[in-house]
């Protein structure tokens, strides 16, 4: 595949990277401080979003594993999905109800977090599917994740360091009608660089149970997705809390908020080739683990920061290491997906990358609990402006405690994936069929 048509399929990880991590980073913000819906409603509704996500994931990706259609299995789902996903994005930021009118106001963002959901894994899983397809030795994996975490940061950059800019000036409104206008724009474009394999859609796939069962019994991936558990918690709750530890903790407004976080990602981006380099030099599960080791390492400082400017300094070294740990993690799913390809004889991105996301969604509902029942037990109070010593305390606790936690644990885990060394060898060796073929239509 040429370098043009790398660089039109990983533009797809701007529209991914800017849906979910700014809904993630702000959407709590957003309806809690502002719309000021009760937080244990906020609550209940995350739960319920985080059991939605937990039973669609699977369910597409299985659907989209047995697509049959002249324009391949992944196609169409991308095509048909993309201008919806970016309306209703824009949907979940202007509810028309406020703060007086407590169910209305919770049942619209019941909804919309769900039907954002279902948009989201229609379309980003399908165009997720389609990389270990498209690309298969560890150094073209290596080089093409690094260019779609690029794009991916620069997703990151404008959902995550530009809101606060953004809604300041224009509101909450049209700051989602930008962000769905790119979102859309974003998977459009990657479909010009999308191929498909097409003797793959010949093979007879694998009935439900069958697939459940030969997904569920493979190691591999089960050390894999429940270290990716941890670490997506730690990612959505340091995300999170960000905004709140901007604003009470170090008591600086939106433009700190952007700074802090765009340092992050300022470093990484830079990052994502140097940590694909080294992954091929030295394995992508060593190379993955250090990552993971570090980034718990620099949460450290986050108990103790007073001032914006070293947070900020201090959210530049969580991006070296964030880097390491997004480039790889597809790498790893991908030779994941090889071995499982060596037992049933089948290609099933869909599947893999379903069940990853139901149990990674599950650091949802871990997330809503661990802020629900901090802000509620530290005596939380989104009507002022000084809030007590224990939630300032439980504010860096959810920043950088709970997360430390959560990284050491993915580190323990990855301690036994499999994949590497002689197991490594032996799965390339025994050539799947993606490395067989070229024909991508």
């Amino acid at each position: 595949m040429s370098r043009p048509q790398k660089i039109l399929y990983s533009l797809g990880a701007i529209g991914t990277a800017l849906s979910y991590q700014a809904f993630s980073t702000y959407i709590l913000f957003f309806y809690v401080d502002t719309m000021k819906l009760a937080t244990h409603l906020a609550a209940i509704a995350m739960l319920v979003y985080g059991l939605w996500n937990a039973l669609n994931d699977p369910l597409f990706g299985f659907l989209s594993d047995r697509t049959r259609t002249p324009f391949g299995r992944r196609i169409p789902y991308i095509a048909l999905g993309a201008v919806p996903f970016g309306i209703i994005y824009f949907l979940l930021w202007i509810p028309p109800f406020n703060s007086t009118q407590t169910i209305p106001l919770f049942l619209y963002f019941l909804s919309f977090i769900c039907l954002f959901d279902g948009f989201y894994s229609i379309v980003v899983l399908n165009w997720a599917s389609l990389y270990p397809e498209m690309f298969s030795s560890l150094t073209e994996r290596a080089s093409v994740n690094s260019l779609r975490q690029f794009f991916g940061v620069v997703g990151l950059i404008i959902g995550i360091s530009l809101p606060p800019l953004i809604y300041s000036s224009i509101g909450w409104g049209g700051m989602g009608l930008i962000f769905g206008c790119i979102i859309s724009l974003a998977f459009i474009v990657s479909l010009l660089g999308c191929r498909e394999k097409k003797e793959l859609s010949s093979v007879k796939p694998l009935g439900i149970l069958q697939a459940f069962s030969a997904t569920l019994k493979n190691r591999s991936f089960l050390t894999f997705v429940i270290s990716n558990l941890f670490i997506q918690y730690t990612f959505m709750m340091v995300l999170a809390i960000i905004p709140f530890y901007a604003k009470y903790v170090l008591g600086v407004g939106p433009k700190w908020t952007s700074a802090i976080l765009l340092s992050a990602f300022i470093l990484e981006m830079p990052m994502l080739f140097v940590w694909g380099r080294l992954a091929v030099r030295f394995g992508a599960k060593r190379i993955y683990m250090i990552a993971i080791a570090l980034f718990a390492v620099f949460l450290l400082p986050f108990f103790f920061l007073k001032a914006a400017p070293f947070a900020a300094a201090a959210a530049a070294l969580l991006g070296t290491a964030l880097g390491g740990v997004i480039v790889l993690s597809d790498v790893l799913i991908s030779d994941v997906i090889d071995e499982d390809e060596i037992k049933t004889g089948r290609r099933r991105e869909g599947m893999y990358f379903g069940i990853n996301a139901f149990v990674t969604r599950f650091a949802i509902a871990l997330e809503a609990a661990s802020i629900g029942g901090i802000f509620i037990l530290t005596g939380y109070n989104p009507n002022v402006l000084s809030q007590t010593g224990s939630f300032l305390m439980g504010l860096r606790f959810l920043i950088a405690g709970l997360p430390m936690l959560s990284m050491a644990a993915a580190f323990v885990i990855m301690m036994y994936y499999p994949l590497e060394g002689e197991n490594f060898e032996r799965v390339k060796a025994k050539g799947p069929r993606i490395m067989k073929t070229s024909d991508l239509s």
